[in-house]
């Protein structure tokens, strides 16, 4: 077998792999959930931490529900995926992105996300 051949062949049995193996929406959904989910709170940075968790249980995960049904945007493209942000009607360059069932998140959520916290404090 000609290395050629046994490149494409190998190329094509990683692509396969990558396809079927791609993340779905509702785990990307759900890691920038988590992730969502751990940044405001430690934004918030109260003392108490069974008021925080009461507040969590109460309004958090409801506001972080929404943040990433309206501004998370996930582009899928059958081998990977990317997550991007859209906040203010400018989108982010991606954040994140997912293949071969793992999703991994940049460092730059935590920049955003400090971004969009100054702001709503100031509002």
């Amino acid at each position: 077998m000609s290395k050629t051949r046994f490149f494409a062949l190998l190329l094509i049995a990683v692509m396969v792999a990558a396809l079927l193996t791609n993340p779905t929406q509702d785990k990307l959904e759900s890691a920038v959930q988590d992730k969502a989910t751990s940044l405001l709170m430690s934004q918030l940075n109260y003392k108490d931490k069974e008021a925080m968790q009461l507040g969590m249980t109460l309004f958090g995960n409801r506001i972080v529900k929404e943040f990433v049904s309206n501004s998370v945007i996930i582009e899928n493209y059958y081998l990977f995926s990317i997550i991007k942000i859209r906040w203010q009607g400018q989108t982010t360059p991606p954040i994140g992105g997912g293949a071969f069932t793992k999703v991994w998140l940049s460092p730059e959520i935590d920049r955003k996300a400090d971004e969009i916290v100054r702001i709503l404090k100031n509002l």
